[in-house]
């Protein structure tokens, strides 16, 4: 009787084993699912400029992201809402959706019901390869490289209608629940004339750090820094960061500071998280402050 019990428990024990392990695995579109890591090792992903803050790990996932942003050098608000798709193609591979969405620019100087520029519409769209080349999970420590292409797809009463050619390289390094990152891009601009107002080369820098305070809660700090390499045949005298595709001159850099936090009521392949940004330094934008919310699920 003890022996037939035992049988049933190793046939149940063998039958939930997938499941089990599935829980704990990362889906990959070719080739076996790979091991998460364990919940305080793991970083939150980026919180503030969803369109060029990429980390070095290789996920698959849907991030749903609402930014409402107070102008700076112009008055009025823009409202942008996007979802960013990522696939793990590979254990090192992943493909990346990092642009698309709507644009409402709301009650500005520019408003194109009073005879200016600005209305809403929809945003160009970018997508990209990443590579991890490096990935020691026992060191915490990760790097990686990719490539893409924004389409000038986008309405140009929201300043998009803009190509560019867009290169970055990342790292992410743990110390058990502290986690920091890096990432650096060069965007080149494909065509200087598109946009009405003119595009450039940039080169954006982003930091971030977070702690793993709880199973539920990491408060996160980030800064972002957009530089103008080259103002282009056109210059709009202000950068658009990455708000709108407008180049700036050579000297309209923008740095800002992020304060927020990550919430994981339902575990963690799912995160709530919202961001406070504001502009650090006087040059001439069009940042002003932001509120950016958004949503992680991982597969």
């Amino acid at each position: 009787m003890n022996y037939t019990k035992l049988s049933l428990v190793s046939l149940g024990l063998a039958a939930m084993g997938p499941f089990v392990n599935a829980q704990e695995e990362g889906f990959v579109l070719f080739g076996d699912n790979v091991a998460k890591p364990a919940a305080e090792e793991k970083a939150v992903r980026p919180i503030s400029a969803p369109f060029y803050h990429e980390d070095s790990f290789v996920t698959t996932d849907l991030r749903a992201w609402y930014l409402n942003h107070q102008l700076g050098e112009i008055n009025g608000s823009v409202d942008v809402a996007a979802l960013q798709v990522r696939v793990a193609l590979t254990e090192r591979l992943q493909l990346v959706a990092y642009k698309d969405g709507y644009t409402n620019f709301k009650d500005t100087d520019l408003d194109k019901n009073k005879g200016g520029l600005l209305s809403d519409g929809w945003n160009d769209v970018g997508a990209g390869i990443k590579w991890a080349f490096l990935q020691d999970w026992e060191r915490q420590f990760h790097m990686a490289a990719g490539v893409g292409y924004e389409f000038g797809w986008g309405d140009e009463d929201v300043l998009q209608d803009t190509e560019e050619y867009r290169f970055w390289l990342s790292a992410n390094k743990g110390f058990d629940k502290l986690h920091l990152g890096a990432t650096v891009n060069y965007l080149i601009a494909d065509d200087t004339e598109a946009n009405v107002l003119g595009s450039s080369d940039m080169l954006t820098v982003h930091l971030h750090a977070d702690y793993y305070l709880t199973e539920w809660l990491s408060p996160v700090v980030e800064v972002n820094g957009y530089f103008v390499q080259d103002e282009g045949k056109v210059g709009a005298g202000l950068s658009g960061v990455d708000a709108v595709s407008i180049g700036g001159g050579e000297d309209e850099d923008t740095i800002t500071g992020v304060l927020g936090f990550e919430l994981r009521p339902l575990g963690e392949d799912f995160g709530l998280r919202a961001a406070y940004e504001t502009q650090l330094n006087d040059d001439d934008s069009l940042f002003g402050y932001r509120w950016t919310f958004s949503a992680v699920y991982e597969f």
